[in-house]
C-alpha cells in the first residue's frame, strides 16, 4: 500500500489514536510527511509477507517528550544520519525500516525516512500502541537486543550506545535525550525479516488508516464517530473488545516535563452530573483510568480521549482545561497480554499499585 495525499489524513488521526495520547502531536507529524509530498517524494509500505525472512530491517524514532517535539520538530535528516551510523557499525545496508510504535509522530517518521531514503516501510511495530521506554516493546520481550542504539541531535552530534540489556538503553539514551535539549533522533533494534514478523505487531500502518477512515466517513455521514470506532473494533475482521468509558469534560489537569517524559494526570466529570468522575494518569501516554476511584482501563490496554464532537483524538499536551472529551478503550492483541509482555509495560512496568486485569474484565463502562 502507499501513503500518500489521499489516505494522509486518515492515517494521522488513526496514528494519533493509536498513540494512546503521546507520540507527539498529530499536527506536526501531518506537516513533515505532507513536505516531503510536496517535493515530490512518495512512501511504500510493505505487508509483512512482503519483507523477506533474510532482509534487513531497523526501527528509527524520536525519543523526548511530547511537549518539547512541538517545539523542535524533526526533520528527518538527523534521524537518516542515526540510520547511516547504524549501517556503518554494522557493515551493512537495512533494506527497510519500520517504526517502533504505532502513534503520533513516532507512526509518521519512519514514512518521513522512508521517502527521503527511498527505503520501504514495514508494516509492523514493536508496540502496537506507543509507550514511553525504549524496553516497552514486543522486540526486547522476545529477547532481540535494541543495541547498537544510534542517538543523534540536529547539531550533527551522535553517539553510539551498546548495552547487554535494553532496560539499560532506555537509562543511557534517556540521558543523551536530555542533553541534547529534551528530542533526539534514534535507529535501533536491528534485525531480520523473520524476526521482525514473528515477534512483532503486524498491520499497525495499515489500522492507523482504517481507523482515520472509519472517523471521517461518520462525521461525514453525521453519525456517532465515536461508536463508529468502538464498532469497527469489535468488528469481526478486528475482534477486539472496546467501548466507552466515559462522556465528561476536563475540571483539573496536572501535567509537567519530568526526566524527559510529559507527566501527569487529567481529571474529568460527567456532563450531566451523574456518570461521576475519571482521573487518567500518564506518562507520554495515558496509562490507568479510573471512574470514581475503580480502575476501569490500564495498560497495555489502549486508553484515548477523543473531542466528543468530532472523535478527534487529543494528545496529553494537547489537553486543556473545560476540553469535552469522550474516553474509549480498547483491548490489545494477544502478543501484548503474555506473562512476559505485561512484565514488561504492563501496570508493573510503570510502578502502578494494581494488577492487570484484562479490558473486558473490567466494568463495562458508559452507563
Amino acid at each position: 500500500m502507499r501513503i500518500d495525499m489521499t489516505n494522509l489524513e486518515d492515517f494521522i488521526r488513526g496514528a494519533a489514536f493509536l498513540g494512546t495520547g503521546g507520540g507527539g502531536d498529530p499536527y506536526m507529524g501531518r506537516l513533515m510527511l505532507q513536505h516531503q509530498f510536496q517535493n515530490g517524494r512518495t512512501v511504500n509500505v510493505l505487508e509483512p509477507i512482503e519483507l523477506a525472512d533474510d532482509a534487513r530491517v531497523v526501527a528509527v524514532l524520536t525519543m523526548g517528550a511530547p511537549t518539547v517535539i512541538n517545539e523542535k520538530v524533526p526533520s528527518g535528516q538527523a534521524t537518516v544520519a542515526a540510520l547511516r551510523k547504524m549501517e556503518q557499525q554494522l557493515g551493512c545496508k537495512f533494506e527497510a525500516i519500520m517504526p517502533i510504535e504505532a502513534g503520533g509522530i513516532n507512526g509518521t517518521l519512519p514514512l518521513v525516512v522512508g521517502a527521503m531514503t527511498g527505503l520501504p516501510v514495514v508494516d509492523i511495530d514493536g508496540m502496537g500502541r506507543a509507550f514511553p521506554e525504549l524496553q516497552m516493546t514486543t522486540f526486547n520481550v522476545a529477547g532481540l537486543s535494541s543495541s547498537p542504539n544510534i542517538v543523534a541531535d540536529d547539531k550533527q552530534s551522535i553517539a553510539v550506545v551498546e548495552t547487554a540489556r535494553n532496560i539499560d538503553a532506555e537509562w543511557l539514551c534517556r540521558s543523551l535525550c536530555i542533553r541534547m535539549g529534551g528530542e533526539c533522533q534514534m535507529a535501533c533494534y536491528p534485525m531480520r525479516g523473520r524476526e521482525a514478523k514473528d515477534n512483532g505487531v503486524l498491520g499497525t500502518v495499515s489500522l492507523s488508516v482504517e481507523i482515520g477512515r472509519v472517523i471521517r466517513v461518520a462525521r461525514k455521514e453525521q453519525g456517532d464517530a465515536t461508536q463508529a470506532l468502538v464498532d469497527f473494533f469489535r468488528g469481526e475482521r478486528i475482534g477486539r473488545e472496546a467501548r466507552v468509558m466515559f462522556d465528561g469534560k476536563i475540571v483539573d489537569l496536572r501535567r509537567e516535563t519530568r526526566h524527559g517524559f510529559s507527566v501527569g494526570r487529567v481529571l474529568m466529570e460527567s456532563l450531566d452530573g451523574a456518570g461521576g468522575v475519571m482521573e487518567i494518569e500518564f506518562q507520554n501516554e495515558f496509562l490507568l483510568a479510573r471512574r470514581d476511584g475503580k480502575p476501569v482501563a490500564m495498560v497495555p490496554d489502549l486508553i484515548c480521549l477523543l473531542d466528543r464532537e468530532t472523535a478527534e483524538p487529543v494528545t496529553t499536551e494537547n489537553l486543556k482545561y473545560g476540553q469535552r472529551l469522550k474516553a474509549v478503550a480498547v483491548s490489545v492483541p494477544p502478543i501484548m497480554r503474555t506473562e512476559q509482555a505485561l512484565r514488561v509495560f504492563g501496570p508493573a512496568g510503570f510502578h502502578l499499585d494494581v494488577d492487570y486485569t484484562p479490558l473486558e474484565q473490567l466494568d463495562a463502562g458508559l452507563r
